[in-house]
């Protein structure tokens, strides 16, 4: 089902298809939230293309706010996160769609100081969730780093030799230090 821009708020009385299935307790917090945010909404009057041109790969820490961090504001930038920044498949695809479609024409790649993804094993990662939770997450890859630089500088690589990304794309990696809130400039 497609919402478009017919999306409207859904009657906590389950008339609509899916509601009976939203956990309106779990995020009763959140809807909260938003219903002050929606009253006072202006609208940006933005497009959904990068303004400043830049698309940001960082972490999906909380600690991190892509846009503060580098001066700009909603609409300036497309940020994508992931566990630890790292450039995956997808990472690469959305990149494609940014390049071409959404005026993206330079990327940094800004993993961070003190993540969890780095120094901790890969079969470490499986052991705790396994152990704690009694998940097998083997089948799946969580892409663990030793060297966080040589992690970043790996990355930056695979994003310049990708055959779909535009040749003239520009590429830079720093690493963002969550305690002093400095960036960090990588030479690959």
């Amino acid at each position: 089902m497609s919402v478009g821009n017919s999306l409207r708020p859904i009657p906590s009385g389950g008339d609509e298809a899916g509601a009976a299935h939203f956990p309106a307790e779990v995020f009763a917090d959140v809807m909260r939230a938003n219903v002050e945010y929606a009253a006072s909404f202006q609208g940006l009057g933005l497009g959904g293309r990068a303004a400043k041109g830049l698309a940001v790969i960082t972490c999906m820490d909380s600690r991190i706010d892509p846009l503060r961090i580098v001066g700009m504001a909603p609409g300036d930038v497309k940020i994508l996160r992931n566990a630890g920044a790292r450039v995956t498949d997808d990472v690469l695809r959305t990149l494609v769609l940014a390049t071409y479609l959404l005026d993206v024409t330079r990327v940094l790649v800004l993993p961070h100081t003190r993540c969890k993804m780095v120094g901790t094993a890969e079969e470490e990662i499986h052991a705790m969730i396994a152990e704690k939770y009694g998940v097998d997450t083997y089948s799946m890859e969580f892409r663990t780093v030793e060297d966080e630089v040589a992690a970043l500088r790996r990355d930056l690589q695979r994003i310049r030799s990708f055959p779909l990304l535009p040749r003239d794309l520009m590429v830079g990696g720093a690493v963002y230090n969550v305690d002093t809130g400095a960036l960090l400039p990588i030479d690959a």
